[in-house]
């Protein structure tokens, strides 16, 4: 056993809040033929139940229908769920995926860069299914090895863990479209960056040394095709999502009333139509703080 996969096994062993836990087992329920549960997030470090849990939910083949064919080509799906737990409503963001998808994903054998990227932080496997949780130990050092790989060809040549690790995320959140501040790597490795030590020198050690030259410049070529295709690539996962985000109504309604207090009714109409009856609900808020100003 690798010393990179032993560390990921810890990690992902670290026992969640109950309420954590019991939202990953209801999961279980919702999504058929689910192996596996992974919890991520700011709130895996702080504990705070307010705001939005995020889970990844691993299942053995992709939803049937129509959603499961763009499934196929594209993933995860994205819906929200929300779950009463003794007198706490709980509320989570859970993308979803096939197991054989995140293992790919997370080996770099697709040009997507989000897996790895993201299961290189912090993350926890709450739920497995029998025989499934080796199999996601394994991917998730998969994840570990391909980004800290990534890191050492696109950071400075002999560079200190912390380079490595800030070269890697600048790169990765120059090639995805997202909505963070610049600068945010620096949070990301600053909550704990004996880890990232831990997890670099991990990889290294595993691959026995210095990375060949070309090696080096393999990596580089490869980073250069996934910069390109990242953006693209989110934008379509957002169009897909415009249509296939289940719950979309409910959690947008939650986010408004958090951030404005307008309480917005969520009717059969708007829930099964969130981007029809976007505008309306729009004009509603905009008239509620025009109103309170």
């Amino acid at each position: 056993m690798s010393r990179l996969r032993d560390l990921v096994a810890a990690e992902l062993s670290i026992s969640t809040p109950a309420p954590i836990t019991a939202f990953a087992e209801h999961l279980t329920t919702v999504f058929p033929g689910a192996r596996a549960v992974l919890f991520y997030g700011s709130i895996l470090r702080t504990g705070d139940l307010s705001g939005v849990l995020d889970y990844y939910v691993l299942t053995e083949r992709p939803p049937t229908g129509w959603r499961g064919f763009f499934t196929r080509i594209l993933w995860p799906d994205v819906s929200y769920h929300e779950l009463a737990h003794e007198g706490r409503m709980l509320r989570a963001k859970v993308a979803s995926m096939t197991l054989a998808q995140f293992q790919r994903a997370a080996a770099g054998e697709t040009k997507d860069t989000t897996i790895w990227a993201r299961f290189v932080q912090p993350c926890a496997l709450i739920w497995s299914a029998e025989g499934a949780g080796e199999t996601v130990v394994d991917a998730v050092t998969d994840a570990c090895r391909t980004a800290g790989r990534f890191a050492i060809a696109l950071g400075p040549r002999g560079g200190a863990p912390h380079a490595l690790w800030t070269a890697l995320f600048r790169q990765t959140y120059k090639a995805e479209l997202r909505v963070e501040k610049a600068g945010r790597e620096v949070s990301i490795l600053t909550f704990d960056p004996v880890r990232y030590d831990h997890v670099m020198e991990a990889v290294q050690a595993d691959e026995g040394g210095a990375m060949a030259e070309d090696e080096l410049v393999r990596l580089k070529k490869a980073w250069g095709v996934r910069r390109l295709l990242g953006k693209p690539l989110n934008v379509a996962r957002l169009m897909k999502a415009a249509f296939t985000f289940q719950g979309a109504a409910r959690y947008a309604a939650w986010k408004i009333e958090r951030h404005t207090g307008v309480v917005v009714e969520v009717t059969p109409w708007r829930e099964r139509h969130p981007i029809l009856s976007a505008p309306a609900v729009l004009l509603k808020v905009w008239k509620s703080r025009r109103k309170a100003a």
